[in-house]
């Protein structure tokens, strides 16, 4: 009788259902102003610790080493409270359709980084910091809290510092040793690398430049500034391989040890590919070859130059060679011709792989006057033909 009795209701409609999403509606401020006001604890705590480290001389001490624990203890809570404000509060939100455009962003920003888990932990462990860390300065820009991004910038600068230089570390390894199949390759490790150095040059440089003003980076400020012409509006294939050839002399100021010479050696040589491939397909070889001697200066003055272990003394002296006639080299023209005879030498055990580039480079050094053209004539049955031979 008391299973006849038993009525089924949809629970979507039922008084209860009904209820408990009203409460949880209602509720939901005060849960989002309670993980809100952890997050502010937490950071103050970092930021404390933070602070009394940087007062300590450079010398070590017994009190320095237990701040600097602290402080380490304290930015895993701070990052944790972050994270279950995201659990907490962001995700009920848009389960529930009252979140923000923001707020959805940012939970399938965090879904993304998750992801990363199983496959690449390592980019996994810096990216999820670098969200949370991104998330919680947003959040004090927004508020318009002058006072507290002031007093935490530094600190956001110097863990940004270190995560970026990880996760440049981390795909030089993949470079260096190994191609990754599943994330299509080598390709996918260049792309990535470039566009995580442009993500710190828009990102972070510009938050340095404000917090450590003067002559500290004076040295790459022109550098800079030609690079954010590149930032700006459409740019085609010559100015992004420019922009990336910059972004790369940028990188040898900032990245030195997380992005060693020889993964920054295999970077130029990525980029020297691309631009003779673009020489050759291009309606504007002429922009296309004034970016190539750029690139070349580049790779030879930022990088070979300071190279010290060859894979051959005959490699080796053959730079020495080039590089002592440069330096020396007054004028443009002659720069010009040592570039072009380089890359002939460079591209020669591939020459038919570059028998379209090399052919462009000869008739450059003829026009330069640094090869001639060779005649070469004979006779027929039918007359006199010349063969030209370059």
């Amino acid at each position: 009788m008391e299973e006849k009795s038993l009525k089924v209701l949809q629970t979507d409609t039922t008084f209860f259902n009904r209820l408990s999403k009203t409460l949880t509606m209602l509720l939901m401020p005060t849960k989002i102003g309670l993980n809100s006001m952890l997050i502010n604890i937490k950071r103050n705590n970092v930021l404390k610790y933070y602070e009394l480290v940087k007062s300590f001389d450079k010398e070590s001490s017994d009190k320095k080493t237990q701040a600097q624990q602290r402080l380490e203890d304290g930015y895993s809570l701070y990052l944790e409270a972050i994270d279950k404000y995201i659990m907490d509060s962001i995700y009920r939100k848009v389960k529930n359709g009252s979140a923000s455009d923001f707020e959805k962003n940012a939970l399938s920003n965090y879904y993304t980084v998750i992801h990363l888990k199983d496959d690449e932990y390592q980019e996994y462990k810096y990216r999820k910091q670098k969200f949370l860390l991104d998330l919680d300065y947003d959040n004090i820009e927004a508020a318009g809290k002058d006072k507290v991004i002031n007093r935490y910038l530094p600190l956001y600068i110097e863990k940004q510092d270190g995560i970026y230089k990880g996760i440049l570390k981390n795909y030089s390894v993949k470079l260096i040793e190994t191609s990754n199949p599943r994330r299509g390759g080598l390709i996918n490790v260049y792309k990535s690398i470039f566009e995580t150095l442009e993500d710190y040059a828009k990102t972070i440089l510009p938050l340095k430049f404000k917090v450590e003003p003067g002559s500290k980076y004076q040295d790459i400020m022109s550098e800079y500034e030609t690079f954010e012409n590149f930032s700006v509006g459409k740019i085609d294939e010559r100015d992004f391989l420019e922009k990336n050839m910059i972004l790369l002399g940028l990188s040898r100021k900032l990245f030195t040890h997380s992005l060693p010479l020889v993964a920054a050696e295999q970077c130029y040589g990525k980029l020297l590919k691309d631009t003779r491939n673009l020489i050759v397909k291009t309606k504007k070889k002429e922009e296309a070859y004034q970016m190539l001697l750029k690139l070349i200066e580049d790779y030879n003055v930022k990088l070979l130059s300071t190279k010290v272990y060859w894979n051959s003394p005959e490699e080796r002296n053959s730079y020495q060679k080039f590089w002592d006639a440069y330096k020396v080299a007054n004028d443009s023209t002659t720069k010009e011709i040592l570039s072009l005879k380089r890359e002939l030498h460079d591209t020669s055990k591939e020459s038919d792989k570059y028998k379209d580039i090399r052919k462009f480079y000869k008739e450059k050094l003829v026009n330069l006057g640094a090869m001639r053209t060779i005649k070469n004539s004979c006779k027929t049955l039918e007359g006199e033909f010349e063969k030209v031979i370059r």
